[in-house]
């Protein structure tokens, strides 16, 4: 069984194809950081252009890198939802259209999905599983039960992390994407020398909040003695952040550990999903957190951490063996919880 994938949920052009062998065919992306580099960060009207433009090449690129032809599917699938709206049209009507053309299942993949279920592709994970999902626009906690079927136990009620090292690289000058940016620096810092709050560390329940911890970044950078900041100064305040964001993570993990194993005893892993999990100093702290608690860490490639193709085609192709194809008039949903029952969370702005 082959399936085709589509991602174009944020500024990532991609597409790949995986069969039920757990095996990668091809993968193709174009990455469109060097056009929003300019405005730091996602310019949602240049990527929904940039996937319009590049959407149907890459799907090219894939085919005949893998040596097939569409006949030789026996399914497509593309993200759609949540993401920008523009971009997410693009996709799924590319897949539409190849499903129409040459009469193959069609399979609307949830983004989040495609996060939550890569770690089976790699890593042959068994239902259930604990799930930590975090990018640069979620930070969630879920049990992931089986296909299609997720239990949410935490949240973000304001920002997530992702989000806060893209703005702790915007305020020390370093650049977009912020992730990697503020990674390598905390690599050659003190992460003692400035003390940042840890945000709900010891609170009851999952839910994350990291606004405080941005906050607290901006006012230690105004504390510094005026003028351009020195590097030293620059990767202290990266390794002190990345050593808060660690700490939260460990946290609110454990305490999802510990529900996880009075509510799903057979569940033996923890899986890391989502573009912040290709941090290595977060996998090692939650590699650490997982052998402490019993439990194995599960992580994609870093590769596939971010935005790609092969993610949407596994789920969609999980999806298919198990009969859950959609319909050519599904519609795009810019929001899509993986659990639409969670009860809202309390905050400034909850990531669904």
């Amino acid at each position: 069984m082959i399936v085709l994938g589509i991602e174009s949920s944020c500024d990532e052009t991609a597409a790949a194809l995986v069969n039920d062998g757990r095996e990668i065919l091809a993968e193709s992306l174009l990455s469109q950081t060097e056009f929003h580099r300019p405005y730091g960060g996602v310019v949602p009207e240049i990527a929904a252009r940039a996937h319009l433009e590049n959407a149907d090449d890459q799907v090219k690129r894939a085919m005949q890198s893998a040596g097939l032809a569409f006949d030789q599917l026996d399914g497509v699938a593309a993200t759609a939802g949540p993401g920008l709206i523009g971009g997410v049209m693009v996709g799924v009507m590319t897949a539409k259209a190849i499903a129409a053309v040459h009469g193959l299942p069609f399979m609307a993949v949830n983004h989040l999905e495609g996060h939550a279920l890569s770690a089976r592709l790699t890593g042959g994970v068994e239902f259930p599983y604990l799930l930590l999902l975090v990018s640069g626009g979620h930070c969630q906690l879920l049990v992931v039960e089986a296909v299609g079927k997720y239990k949410r136990l935490g949240t973000t009620i304001d920002d997530s992390l992702g989000e806060a090292f893209d703005k702790t690289a915007k305020m020390l000058g370093l650049g977009y994407p912020g992730g990697p940016a503020v990674e390598a620096a905390a690599a050659g810092g003190d992460p003692e020398r400035f003390a940042l709050p840890r945000p709900l560390r010891g609170r009851p329940g999952c839910h994350f909040s990291f606004s405080g911890l941005k906050t607290a970044v901006r006012q230690t950078i105004l504390a510094l003695p005026e003028g351009p900041l020195r590097d030293a100064d620059v990767a202290d305040i990266c390794a002190s952040f990345q050593a808060a964001a660690g700490d939260v993570l460990r946290d609110r993990c454990a305490r999802a550990i510990r529900m996880v194993h009075q509510t799903h005893p057979q569940a033996k892993a923890l899986v890391v999903a989502g573009g912040v999990a290709a941090n290595t100093y977060l996998r090692g702290e939650l590699a650490a957190l997982a052998e402490t608690e019993g439990m194995e860490l599960v992580a994609p490639p870093q590769r596939l951490c971010t935005d790609n193709g092969t993610m949407i085609a596994w789920a969609g192709l999980e999806r298919l063996r198990r009969g859950l194809t959609d319909g050519l008039d599904f519609r795009p949903r810019p929001r899509w919880p993986l659990d639409p029952d969670a009860p809202p969370a309390a905050g400034a702005g909850v990531k669904a």
